[in-house]
């Protein structure tokens, strides 16, 4: 495959086209050809999502001086969610670039968002060994940060589960309650489907790639559910 074009996305050359490579490899990819000659893309994930971390969160501290630690954090886990990741990859071009088997390949649900955040990140870990901090920071700027202006009009900073915990609290005097009401997929690829109840009436449920992300979702289906937002 010719990363070329992506690479002029990116507005960048590798130097280790090796890693570029790695970044887009699934490990669905190798079980259907052993052969191909580089890793699948976990441990550059591992690496850009610590990096993708540490630019978004420079960059709120200085772009929002007067925000507490709080407030930073909601922005930034608002700003990194794979939601968000997913539509940046899409709109990137990535999804034609990743290596999926033809089995994965054919998903086009939850569980490929989560595999676009990911390669998203793992392309962050290569950019970032092949080119360092100030070739990740611009491109973080250019592709992950120009979504802040939204994150703070929709509101989706806000932290949802304790949104619907004092209005719960405050209007029906209810705590509410998260179960797991289903998983799907294998270990390092699962999809947390998450019910949220106010006793043993179900309001609503929401779905992601952890039980954390997945009771948030819940809780903002709720509070639209209950017209609280």
């Amino acid at each position: 495959m010719d990363f070329s074009k992506l690479e002029k996305t990116l507005d960048y050359t590798f130097r280790d086209k090796n890693l570029l490579r790695e970044s887009l490899t699934h490990r669905s990819y190798l079980n259907e050809n052993p052969a191909w000659d580089v890793p699948q893309n976990e441990r550059l994930e591992f690496l850009g999502d610590a990096a993708l971390e540490l630019v978004v969160t420079e960059e709120l501290f200085h772009r929002y001086p007067d925000y507490q630690e709080g407030a930073l954090t909601g922005l930034r886990a608002a700003l990194v969610n794979y939601q968000i990741l997913a539509s940046i990859a899409r709109d990137m071009g990535l999804e034609s670039f990743v290596l999926l088997s033809r089995g994965e390949a054919k998903d086009t649900g939850r569980a490929r968002e989560v595999i676009l955040a990911n390669a998203i990140e793992a392309v962050i870990g290569a950019l970032y060994l092949d080119g360092g901090y100030a070739v990740i920071k611009t491109i973080v700027n250019r592709f992950v940060m120009e979504h802040l202006e939204e994150v703070v009009r929709k509101g989706l900073f806000k932290d949802s589960k304790s949104a619907l915990q004092e209005r719960a609290q405050a209007d029906l005097r209810i705590t509410p309650m998260y179960r797991v009401l289903k998983e799907e997929g294998p270990d390092h690829d699962k999809i947390f489907t998450i019910g949220v109840f106010f006793d043993d009436l179900f309001i609503a449920e929401g779905k992601g790639p952890s039980k954390q992300d997945a009771e948030l979702m819940a809780a903002r289906a709720a509070l639209r559910v209950k017209k609280w937002c």
